[in-house]
């Protein structure tokens, strides 16, 4: 490897290592952005919610899950699950908090949206991800590009958890399923993208362990988008 591949990839790695390690001001972001979202989401107010998804620190993360898999590094990958995990947690307590004291309205068209879920999701989540990864190998603005890992990530979980607390609990699972194709989705592209990059490891050795991994982590992803899909062919049809 070239030493401008070389700085190249060291360079990628640090920038989405350091957004995807949490943090205060993380957990800061994640709860005013879930706030913002949920006033939003049950005024049925598309500027507040595009607000909070401007807000809301999702892209990190998910980047960072994807560039783990592409390189074969289980150090980040915990790491950027964790902080992964832990934002989406966050989020949907504070909203199952606020769905317990209001009322929520399954026939408000911002949360009627989010309940239900089509292949044209499955398409939009695979954009968002592979527009992520490509904000940090071409120097596209990763804010702008946040706000596209947001849309898939954060409404979701903020009517999942509004549902919940609200005792609507078998509509919440319609929420829950767009969430979790789109986690799923936003990451398979994320990688494909890294991989069309020519993001690599710095060494033969490291290359070939990356390359088996690789393979893993986008089999477990492709099988849970098969299983989803088929969940979403038999609820929705």
């Amino acid at each position: 490897m070239s030493d401008a591949k070389r700085i190249y990839r060291e360079e990628l790695y640090e920038d989405i290592n350091n957004v995807s390690s949490g943090g205060r001001t993380f957990i800061l972001l994640v709860i005013l952005s879930a706030f913002v979202a949920a006033i939003g989401l049950l005024r049925a107010n598309v500027a507040i919610i595009i607000g909070a998804m401007v807000i809301a620190p999702l892209l990190g993360p998910n980047m960072g899950m994807a560039l783990a898999a592409t390189l074969g590094d289980s150090a980040l990958a915990k790491r950027s699950l964790k902080t992964n995990f832990t934002g989406m947690a966050v989020a949907v307590a504070i909203a199952i908090v606020l769905g317990w004291f209001a009322a929520v309205d399954v026939t408000n068209p911002e949360i009627a949206s989010r309940l239900q879920v089509s292949y044209a999701d499955i398409v939009l989540a695979l954009a968002s991800g592979a527009a992520g990864a490509l904000s940090f190998t071409s120097g596209v603005p990763g804010s702008l590009i946040g706000v596209m890992v947001a849309v898939a990530l954060l409404p979701p979980s903020m009517v999942f958890g509004l549902l919940v607390g609200d005792g609507q609990f078998q509509t919440s699972l319609n929420a829950l399923l767009l969430l979790m194709t789109n986690v799923v989705c936003v990451n398979i592209s994320g990688v494909a993208m890294f991989l069309y990059q020519g993001v690599r490891p710095n060494s033969w050795w490291e290359a070939k362990k990356a390359k088996k991994q690789t393979r893993i982590a986008i089999s477990v992803w492709i099988v849970l988008l098969a299983i989803l899909s088929i969940l979403i062919h038999l609820e929705f049809g």
